[in-house]
């Protein structure tokens, strides 16, 4: 399953970029360059869901914000995120 979800980056002072993504709680990536940053996303997201399949009260993945409705501060731009969910047998059991 490819789900996609948004992040928000911005650029820091030193030439670094950080960004979070606004419907995955707590779930926030670093990269030295936009293209590492992008990676860290990719990786963090895959995790963050990875992680809430695990818990025992899992009631569902969160909903995707649309672009439109995520509030910017200024230099930060989204960038939609997509990564692949392997489902094992025995998941929906």
């Amino acid at each position: 399953m490819q789900l996609i979800y948004p992040a928000v980056f911005h650029k820091n002072s030193s030439g670094t970029y950080d960004g979070y993504f606004p419907d995955l709680d707590q779930c926030t990536v670093h990269g030295e360059t936009l293209d590492e940053a992008t990676n860290a996303a990719i990786h963090a997201a895959l995790e963050w869901v990875n992680v809430e399949l695990e818990d025992e009260e899992f009631s569902g993945l969160p909903p995707v914000s649309d672009k439109e409705d995520i509030e910017l501060k200024d230099g930060e731009f989204i960038r939609n995120i997509a990564f692949t969910l392997r489902l094992f047998d025995g998941y929906d059991e």
